[in-house]
């Protein structure tokens, strides 16, 4: 398995957990259908990934930017556990506010992609890391407004698990479109 998918199982599998973890706090039916729901997505991603054929060398001057877990990586994912273990603390401890701790976790993680797009030099990971933190901070604003567990399980928990799995969904999409060749009368991209 490339260094490239075991990341979109990673992130596909904090996705599945934010759901698994936050849909408990939604009405039983509806909690219920979306725990199905992510598991099934996160199967189906499984079973897609490990059928793919292996993905052929694209010559240099087209070669998507490797996934690397190397000291770079390493330093973005301690940063987001320290982070993320102070946060939980003081929020807890000090602040009493436990509802306020999936909207924590939801914007280290956000941020986190945003150390990650650097180290791998992938500029997309930046929308997905504003999207978690957007919900992340919407989640910590819920909770200090003081609305139901529910909605900031819903904004902070469930929602940044769909944006996970569905970018790991999106890749596996790209991956599979065929590659644009530019036409020699217009030298427009067509697929």
């Amino acid at each position: 398995m490339t260094k490239e998918r075991t990341g979109r199982i990673i992130g596909a599998s904090f996705g599945l957990a934010f759901i698994q973890v936050n849909a408990g706090a939604l009405p039983v039916a509806a909690g219920t259908v979306l725990r199905v729901l992510a598991v099934a997505a996160f199967v189906a991603l499984l079973i897609t990934l490990r059928r793919a054929p292996a993905p052929r060398p694209a010559p240099a001057a087209e070669a998507a930017p490797a996934v690397h877990f190397g000291r770079r990586y390493r330093y973005v994912v301690a940063a987001e556990a320290v982070a993320g273990v102070a946060g939980i603390v003081v929020i807890n401890n000090l602040l009493h506010t436990p509802r306020a701790t999936v909207g924590w976790i939801a914007l280290v993680v956000g941020v986190h992609f945003f150390g990650l797009a650097v180290v791998w030099r992938m500029p997309a990971l930046h929308r997905l890391g504003a999207g978690l933190s957007g919900c992340g901070a919407g989640g910590l604003a819920l909770a200090a407004a003081g609305a139901p567990q529910a909605a900031v399980a819903a904004v902070a928990g469930v929602l940044p698990g769909a944006l996970l799995l569905g970018s790991a969904w999106w890749k596996v999409r790209g991956a599979a479109e065929p590659r644009r060749t530019a036409t020699p009368s217009s030298g427009a991209a067509v697929s």
